[in-house]
């Protein structure tokens, strides 16, 4: 019977608390709360910018890209703005005349120093260690690069690299000019108004009055 009156007890006090917290909201003042959100110190707007209103059931809204917003509010409530780069900010929203307010939200964009970092050429400690070991084996850098560049190591290297796209281009190219300029030497030796000794019997034909009609006889 204890546990049951305390139980109701519970029940009456929570309901109370929520009528409370209901008439308390109804007799705040509404207003419309619009706003533009700016970077401190080049007053560039900040988009996309979350806004919560923690005294109304953490009521979220999102401003524009912008950095333009505007919601439904109760006068002294205090609202929450964060976003990604930027400290949180917040703004309790004052009693002013009318039923509209604008304000304008600065926020602090936050400046994170990240550790040094130091590259290396290398993929690992131990690559390095054999690189380092490997400098006093007594072969000169120029050398080996004159071997690596010889005629014999580059065929070597041209039997077993494939073609790149480049030379593969490179070489139909060349193989088509050579097509068309053995057409076109088979063509200048097929016609016969390219051949120098069609052209002599030509002259010599002509010479001759080969070519000389006779004149018809009455």
């Amino acid at each position: 019977m204890f546990h049951k009156a305390i139980t109701y007890f519970l029940v009456v006090l929570g309901s109370c608390l929520i009528m409370f917290s209901v008439a308390s909201a109804q007799e705040k003042k509404i207003i419309q709360f619009s706003g533009l959100i700016t970077s401190i110190g080049s007053d560039l707007p900040v988009g996309f910018v979350t806004i919560k209103n923690t005294s109304y059931n953490n009521q979220t809204f999102i401003a524009n890209n912008e950095g333009f917003f505007s919601f439904v509010a109760h006068v002294g409530d205090v609202i929450e703005f964060s976003s990604v780069g930027f400290e949180t900010t917040t703004f309790t929203i004052p009693n002013v005349e009318g039923d509209k307010y604008t304000a304008s939200i600065k926020m602090r964009a936050l400046v994170i120093e990240l550790p040094a970092v130091t590259p290396f050429p290398w993929a690992s400690y131990e690559d390095y260690v054999a690189e380092f070991m490997a400098l006093g084996n007594g072969e000169d850098p120029i050398a080996t690069a004159r071997r690596n560049l010889s005629p014999e190591a580059l065929a070597a290297l041209a039997r077993i690299v494939p073609r790149s796209a480049e030379e593969i281009q490179t070489f139909n190219s060349l193989q088509r000019h050579h097509n068309m300029q053995n057409r076109y030497i088979n063509q200048r030796m097929s016609n016969p108004f390219l051949n120098p000794f069609n052209w002599y019997q030509f002259i010599n034909s002509i010479k001759r009055g080969d070519f000389n009609k006779e004149k018809p006889k009455y």
